[in-house]
């Protein structure tokens, strides 16, 4: 099983700046590839990787000398990278998924990260020795044990860190389970997650505590921007004068960032460990998460809960603790049927948040009643493919209460990407 350690490091100020120059080759070496692969594909080629990577290899200390500085493994995995961008782009594009051609990447638009290759390190407790800089403070061990596949250095905000990638024993990634229950979880917006044991989970909403005061940094930072933009004056290649305090604005906007993903991901984390650990089934539903953003009244509420990550985390989670993931079709009624009887209320809308059953008089909380309907999945033997006039589409009346589709889920753990996080396999 492939596991991701991130790491914050305690670089020097000399060592810092060379994961800056470092972070920069990348970026260069990625556009430089990007721009050239678009240049034969539009010229009737058939570009490719390796042969990208071959001809920079043969001209780029003439072009760019500053190359031989920095160590090579940060100028040659980005036409890995790259390869696997356009792989992706085609992938999508044969399955009708929706698309995006890789892109250029701008300095401070784009995660600074490079990489180093398995034999190019070597950790020893709580240091790292990394090419051309040595040793490398880190704030703690490495926590898996196995064989190392390779190492991803990054920035977020003004802080560094490392991803080791291992290739961990399956008996060593395990995690014992503490219970055996079986739990539906609805996501939501007045509770982040509803428990079919009638339990209900309420999330941090990092941002929208902080939300004045992100808009008071993005707006001194803006003012800034504004007040250096005379001094250029109309060239449009022209480069902005960068000052101290614009500096600092800059990093203390980013700081703040990076608290709000750090509470989100911290919440999600424990929330998906729990569950994974006390059951040995969860049900939850197929959001089409995408969809919802379009929502301009809901987007904000919707990404400070973070539901993307929370069905990104259960899915490698439940590999770990032996627990069987169910995802429900994003057509099954979950809030409209009733868990006692299965009577279907049609005419449910999203602000009514209680409603009673007209066939048995039950009184639902719509939340819990749809985490209940959930679980009731997980036991099912035989669930009928579900389909917008078959589910969703269905008149009000009675219908079982269990229907809709199970889809599968692919519990592994992926190699690592230029992020040093875990991508699907």
């Amino acid at each position: 099983m492939h596991l991701t350690h991130k790491i914050a490091l305690r670089p020097t100020p000399e060592q810092a700046d060379y994961f800056a120059r470092a972070c920069g080759t990348a970026r260069k070496v990625w556009n430089w590839a990007l721009d050239e692969w678009s240049k034969q594909y539009a010229g009737g080629g058939k570009p490719n990787a390796m042969a990208l990577k071959k001809q920079f290899n043969a001209i780029k200390y003439e072009l760019y000398p500053w190359l031989k500085d920095i160590h090579r493994d940060a100028h040659a995995q980005p036409f890995t990278h790259l390869g696997k961008a356009w792989s992706t782009f085609f992938s999508d594009l044969k399955a009708g998924k929706q698309a995006h051609e890789p892109r250029l990447k701008k300095k401070g638009r784009c995660l600074d990260s490079f990489y180093v290759a398995n034999d190019k390190f070597s950790l020893d407790g709580k240091s790292i020795r990394l090419p051309k800089i040595e040793i490398v403070a880190m704030t703690e061990t490495l926590r898996f044990e196995g064989r190392i596949l390779g190492a991803t250095v990054s920035r977020t905000a003004d802080h560094w860190f490392v991803a080791v990638q291992v290739d961990v024993p399956e008996h060593q990634a395990l995690r014992r389970r503490s219970g055996h229950g079986t739990v539906g979880v609805d996501l939501g917006l007045e509770a982040a997650a509803s428990l079919s044991n009638g339990e209900s989970i309420q999330a941090p909403r990092p941002l929208k505590a902080a939300l004045r005061r992100l808009k008071i940094r993005s707006r001194r930072l803006s003012r800034q921007l504004e007040a250096a933009k005379p001094a250029v004056g109309l060239a449009p290649s022209a480069r902005l004068p960068v000052s101290n305090n614009r500096r600092k604005s800059a990093a203390s906007l980013a700081r703040l960032h990076a608290r709000i993903a750090n509470l989100r991901a911290d919440f999600t984390h424990q929330l998906t460990t729990r569950l994974c650990r006390e059951n040995q089934a969860v049900v939850i539903e197929d959001l089409n998460v995408r969809g919802m953003l379009a929502n301009d009244r809901l987007a904000r509420a919707i990404s400070d809960v973070g539901f993307g990550m929370f069905r990104q985390q259960m899915n490698y989670k439940a590999q770990r603790y032996g627990m069987r993931l169910v995802v429900a079709d994003r057509w099954y009624p979950s809030s409209r049927l009733c868990s006692v009887c299965g009577w279907k209320y049609e005419a449910l809308t999203l602000g009514e948040r209680t409603w009673a059953c007209a066939g048995c008089g039950t009184h639902h909380d719509r939340d819990h009643n749809a985490a209940r309907n959930l679980e009731r999945l997980a036991t099912a033997t035989a669930l009928p493919v579900a389909s917008p006039a078959g589910n969703g589409g269905a008149a009000a009346g009675m219908v079982p209460a269990v229907v809709g589709k199970v889809t599968p889920v692919s519990h592994g753990c992926g190699q690592q990407g230029a992020s040093g996080q875990e991508e699907k396999v």
